[in-house]
């Protein structure tokens, strides 16, 4: 299960007793943000998209939408979400689970701007009934990221 992968990668980093799972579901950012009593914003939503036939990567504040034209200035493409069996198969995780943590090889990773407004953010950890509080500055070490972005829109 792509939790136990990203449970793996935490303890490597002393840092699996910070997962949260929850008994109820987390998959989408306003069950997170029941599941944690947070601000919808706060919470990091992982959104999976094809770029060049590769899998992409965008962490987001859950308050926002993808901006087409952002996008696609970005990426000289058209947004093009994975369905859930491309997100499973390409990146490693089930929608509702999809984090940027212990991803397959040859995934790249962005961090959105909206995110930069927090001390700290709520991303899944590779299941629907899982997140990890994180500083900024510890999401953009533990995601690999490829670099800060602004594809997105307020709602």
């Amino acid at each position: 299960m792509a939790i136990e992968r990203v449970k793996e990668y935490f303890k490597s980093h002393g840092m699996e007793d910070r997962i949260q799972e929850f008994d109820t579901s987390s998959a989408t950012v306003e069950l997170a943000a029941q599941a944690l009593h947070c601000e919808p914003q706060r919470i990091a939503k992982t959104l999976s998209f094809q770029v060049d036939g590769k899998a992409v990567l965008i962490v987001a504040a859950g308050d926002v939408r993808i901006d087409n034209p952002k996008y696609k200035a970005q990426f000289a493409t058209k947004a093009k979400m994975l369905s859930p069996q491309e997100a499973e198969e390409m990146i490693g995780h089930q929608v509702g689970g999809v984090c940027p943590f212990a991803v397959k090889e040859g995934v790249t990773v962005y961090l959105d701007e909206s995110l930069r407004r927090f001390e700290t953010v709520f991303p899944a950890c590779g299941s629907a009934n899982s997140a990890i509080e994180l500083t900024i500055p510890e999401l953009e070490r533990h995601s690999g990221y490829a670099g800060w972005i602004d594809v997105s829109r307020q709602v």
